[in-house]
């Protein structure tokens, strides 16, 4: 087992992750694909070392976090938690105890959960996975609208971009930060302020809708 002292991971561990955990990532939309969890994964680790917790369990949490959606997306978080578990190789590394932190921290992951997540892991995965500048979250609804709608107009997809970023990001959306003086919290409140104004908003949707539907 290795020291919460550690500040990168272990690399026999970084090297089984790569080489067999990250690739999948590659069957995923553009919005959760590999650049996703390599941002997930950078984010976790600079927050575990922050706050002085085991950097190689934030690691493992952040490469697994989005593996359920190779599934049902609305269960995703779930089915993510179940394949970390499931992962014996993953024994070489941690002790059952741990595992089952991990597991349950995947599953606090998503944006959308009502409740704090039950460990300090969780709460560093809910939070290493919001990159919450204003580009970032219309870019990223944006490539999920195209990719799972792709004979939408682009009407279409602005009202659905629109809709999404109102329920999720804006000042009654059910977004939540669960560390305090984080990144995030600046780059919420610009993002709530773009939200308001419509005529921006449209304009950055525009710019980026263009760049991704001539890709």
């Amino acid at each position: 087992m290795h020291s919460e002292n550690n500040k990168i991971p272990s690399l026999d561990l970084m090297e089984y992750v790569e080489q067999n955990i990250l690739p999948r990532y590659t069957a995923f939309d553009k919005g959760h694909g590999l650049s996703h969890v390599i941002t997930v994964i950078k984010n976790s680790i600079a927050l575990a070392n922050r706050i002085g917790i085991d950097v190689n369990m934030c690691y493992v949490i952040a490469a697994y976090h989005d593996l359920g959606l190779s599934g049902p997306r609305a269960v995703h978080h779930i089915t993510s938690g179940k394949i970390l578990l499931a992962d014996a190789q993953l024994k070489r590394w941690f002790t059952p105890q741990q595992l089952i932190i991990m597991k349950e921290a995947v599953e606090d992951h998503r944006a959308s959960a009502s409740r704090m997540p039950r460990s300090m892991y969780g709460r560093v995965v809910a939070e290493a996975d919001r990159d919450l500048s204003s580009d970032t979250v219309v870019r990223r609804a944006i490539q999920f609208s195209i990719s799972k709608y792709p004979n939408y107009t682009q009407e279409q997809h602005w009202q659905r971009v629109s809709d999404h970023l109102e329920n999720k990001y804006s000042i009654n959306g059910y977004i939540h930060l669960w560390i305090q003086n984080s990144p995030n919290e600046e780059n919420l409140r610009m993002l709530r302020t773009l939200i308001k104004d419509k005529k921006a908003l449209r304009t950055l949707f525009n710019r980026l809708y263009q760049e991704e539907s001539s890709i």
